[in-house]
């Protein structure tokens, strides 16, 4: 049986469901966009989230897809977050405060299994990244932002999982995306199903892990996470604030942010879009 929470927020949601706690991303009039206040929500339910509810977290998101990752609105905009007028530092503090959410997730004292239906995109894949489980469904797209503005700030916190190559074959093609079942060949993620069977699968899979006391499962999940962090997980993500601020200060982005600003999103993603890279498909040439 599901119990609301008595924690009221305006763009999640959290369901208490006996040994699990969802986290819901509930903006599915954006498609779940990660807006700044969306994250700080987040970030409060996480807090909370140590002292209350079931053994194990689960986030998941409301609609039709997980998440479309950060909200365009706010940091795609011609003159926000990359004009020569802004405040590179202050654009980087930004960045690692995004970073530093899911570092709170990894360090969390409970699992963590991000359930992923419809699309994970951008900034949300580095969400599902710092869970310690992820489910997904066969039909799930994951992959880059469309609009190549970021300087490294998704793909290299793929590389722990998916090593340098698949990494760089995401980042170099813009709005490049896998599916569900890719995504577990590759390791981003543990399992596929079917999409009707997302949700029970993940609670099933919560029962059992909270069989476990819950000091167990806390030594069990730091003594993971250092020997992936021996193996360079957190380093990974140090540098990514850093490559992204700065490549915000670039002419090229600069002029794609005016392009948004002129043509809108859709005819801007048109300019970049091109075919999933799994399977690889020939780019079709233009007759002469």
């Amino acid at each position: 049986m599901s119990a609301a929470s008595p924690h009221t927020y305006e763009h999640i949601r959290i369901e208490h469901r006996g040994p699990i706690s969802w986290l819901v991303l509930n903006r599915p009039e954006s498609a779940n966009a990660l807006s700044n206040e969306l994250l700080d929500e987040f970030s409060d339910a996480l807090q909370c989230l140590i002292h209350e509810g079931g053994s194990v977290i689960g986030i998941r998101g409301e609609g039709r897809g997980f998440s479309a990752g950060y909200d365009i609105g706010q940091v795609g905009k011609a003159g926000t977050y990359g004009s020569l007028a802004a405040d590179p530092i202050a654009d980087h503090a930004r960045l690692r405060r995004n970073v530093d959410r899911y570092l709170a997730m990894w360090d969390h004292p409970k699992p963590i299994i991000a359930a992923v239906h419809g699309y994970c995109l951008a900034g949300a894949t580095q969400m599902c990244v710092h869970a310690d489980i992820t489910v997904v469904t066969d039909d799930a797209r994951i992959g880059e932002p469309t609009i190549p503005m970021g300087g490294g700030y998704i793909a290299p916190l793929w590389v722990p999982l998916v090593g340098p190559k698949r990494a760089k074959e995401m980042a170099f093609v813009a709005g490049n995306s896998i599916d569900g079942k890719t995504a577990v060949e590759w390791g981003w993620a543990n399992h596929s199903v079917t999409p009707n069977q997302l949700i029970d699968c993940v609670e099933g899979l919560a029962e059992r892990i909270a069989l476990t006391p819950p000091d167990v499962l806390r030594i069990k999940k730091l003594s993971i996470n250092r020997a992936a962090e021996a193996m360079g997980f957190r380093s990974a993500g140090a540098a990514v604030a850093e490559m992204d601020a700065l490549l915000h200060l670039a002419p090229s982005v600069l002029d794609m942010k005016q392009k948004l600003a002129d043509l809108g999103l859709k005819e801007t993603i048109k300019l970049y879009r091109s075919a999933p890279t799994t399977p690889l498909t020939p780019m079709t040439k233009t007759p002469e």
